[in-house]
């Protein structure tokens, strides 16, 4: 299992937007991927495809979210993508 850590990079956090990009972004892979907030107050996994779960994470401007799947190329795509600031887009 493949695994990495980031900071998120949007400067609103993960809400609609971004929440929707990435969701996309992991809906392309046929591999399960998944967010965890790191010290949040539930260390359950989300799915990255679901743009609703991953608004529900709560994830704001320079949390740590570590992303996680068996597809090393979707975990690097994905940690990317919440790295970037995906408002300015």
């Amino acid at each position: 299992m493949a695994s990495k850590t980031v900071t998120v990079g949007s400067a609103v956090g993960l809400h609609a937007r971004p929440a929707s990009i990435i969701a996309d972004a992991a809906g392309d892979y046929d591999e399960d991927i998944f967010l965890t907030l790191v010290g949040g107050d539930d260390d359950d996994e989300t799915d990255a495809a679901s743009s609703l779960m991953i608004m529900a994470l709560g994830a704001e401007k320079g949390d740590q979210v570590t992303v996680t799947s068996e597809n090393a190329e979707a975990v690097e795509k994905i940690a990317a993508l919440i790295e970037k600031d995906l408002d300015s887009e």
